[in-house]
């Protein structure tokens, strides 16, 4: 019975100790024409991009540096006006490297 009675209560306190996911590391970028994005989930190195518009933002993917994660989006999507790669956002210096 007490070990019933550990048990339930750790079911219920299973809530508290999830993490909430944590957006300030998302990979996002913001397409300088808005036109080029796409209208539907697009996969690019296993991340899922979805756009509203220009702002585009991704969920997993493989891990790689920044610059080459900003370089495949481009081709994709074409030149970016920022970029952000799992919460750390590319230098002017980079992003002009990116859309070149």
């Amino acid at each position: 019975m007490r070990a019933l009675l550990i048990a339930a209560a750790l079911f219920a306190a299973a809530p508290a100790f999830a993490q909430a996911p944590n957006t300030a590391a998302a990979t996002s970028a913001v397409l300088a024409d808005a036109a080029r994005a796409p209208a539907a989930r697009t996969i690019i190195d296993g991340a899922s991009w979805n756009c509203d518009g220009a702002s585009c933002t991704a969920n997993g993917g493989a891990n790689q540096p920044a610059t080459r994660a900003c370089r495949r989006v481009v081709a994709r999507f074409g030149a970016v006006s920022s970029f952000s790669y799992k919460g750390v956002a590319l230098t002017a210096e980079q992003l002009a490297a990116c859309n070149a």
